[in-house]
């Protein structure tokens, strides 16, 4: 038995050299291991050695099949290279620096309206910031006077990560950063704080036509000597005026945020239904684009400024409902599907 597993073991070396393709290296695999394959049938001569041959041959009987079944590994991921490789060498040559076809794609809506916002708000001499994804609980919550345990975390239920850190739920978790940025320049220059932030934002709940758990939205905020709330409501009218290119017909009503006091819902009537009332608006006729509000003396604390002195606004747009009424889309999952034929209509009208 000793030499018959042994020749099993240099014709499987042998033989395995020669194989070419992932279906020869699977027949023999099942003419060698597999239930009626060699070795098998060697095993099954095992109950005619005696008690102190049995252990011995069931030792060399593992090992050979260890080695083959290492072999066969082996010769699979040479294979699997060798087939990578040459489909590799096959693809056409690209030229990285030739000019890019921009006939072949376009611009996703969100990415469109982004830019158009942005556009907007630097030409009113705002900044425009790019902030991280992944904050810290201070940033997004307790520089926003959302202290632990507070009842306002619940409607933020968001994603954490192991060592303590989170994905932003909004992107007022940027403001303790921005005030810290520019407050030099506030108090010893006068220069007002005029800041957006656009981003990324993420949030653990069901998803629904006007809900998704990634979502786009942009910051904005302001900070001088003297700012009320008539300010708030001239740049945001503005805003819409620019990027819808006609007068939208909006609503201030009553809201509660932490960071803000007072704080206001600023919603448009529905420009998918025109205000009947369809899923994207919940059958209200009414759209919530911007949380809004005058900046909370604790909030200008937290960031270094002086709220006896400064006063300022914030608000929150929301990129990815502003691009459902602008194109029309009825329900906001679409824009995250990479669906083809739902982003494929879209192209850059700058």
């Amino acid at each position: 038995m000793k030499e018959k597993l042994e020749a099993i073991r240099k014709q499987a070396e042998a033989e395995l050299d020669g194989l070419t393709s992932p279906e020869q290296i699977e027949s023999f695999r099942v003419a060698v291991l597999g239930k009626k394959g060699e070795l098998t049938s060697i095993l099954k001569m095992m109950g005619k050695l005696s008690a102190e041959e049995r252990p011995v041959m069931g030792q060399l009987a593992n090992d050979v099949r260890a080695f083959i079944e290492e072999k066969i590994t082996e010769k699979s991921k040479e294979i699997k290279e060798k087939e990578m490789q040459k489909e590799i060498d096959s693809m056409p040559i690209f030229d990285v620096s030739a000019p890019s076809d921009l006939s072949r794609g376009s611009y996703h809506p969100i990415t469109l309206v982004q830019r158009e916002c942005e556009n907007v708000f630097k030409s009113m001499g705002f900044a425009v910031e790019n902030y991280s994804e992944i904050v810290t609980d201070y940033e997004c919550f307790e520089a926003l006077n959302i202290p632990k345990h507070h009842p306002a975390r619940d409607m933020q239920d968001t994603y954490y990560l192991e060592n303590g850190q989170l994905l932003k739920s909004h992107t007022s978790a940027a403001q303790n950063a921005i005030y810290k940025k520019y407050r030099d320049s506030l108090i010893n220059d006068g220069l007002p704080i005029k800041a957006i932030f656009p981003g990324r934002c993420f949030r653990n709940e069901a998803t629904d036509a006007c809900h998704e758990n990634t979502f786009f939205q942009m910051e904005g905020v302001m900070v001088d000597k003297d700012i009320s709330i008539s300010n708030l409501i001239y740049f945001m009218k503005t805003m819409l005026s620019e990027v819808f290119r006609k007068d939208i017909k909006v609503r201030l009503r009553p809201g509660f945020f932490p960071f803000v006091e007072p704080g206001f819902e600023l919603d448009i009537s529905c420009l998918i239904c025109g205000g009947e009332g369809c899923p994207s608006c919940k059958h209200s006729g009414w759209l919530e684009l911007c949380p809004c509000g005058m900046i909370h003396p604790e909030v200008l604390k937290a960031g270094g400024i002086d709220p006896e002195e400064y006063t300022g606004f914030a608000f929150g747009l929301g990129l990815t409902r502003l691009a459902m009424m602008k194109y029309g889309v009825k329900d906001i999952r679409d824009l995250n599907s990479g669906s083809l034929k739902s982003l494929s209509q879209f192209t850059d009208d700058e």
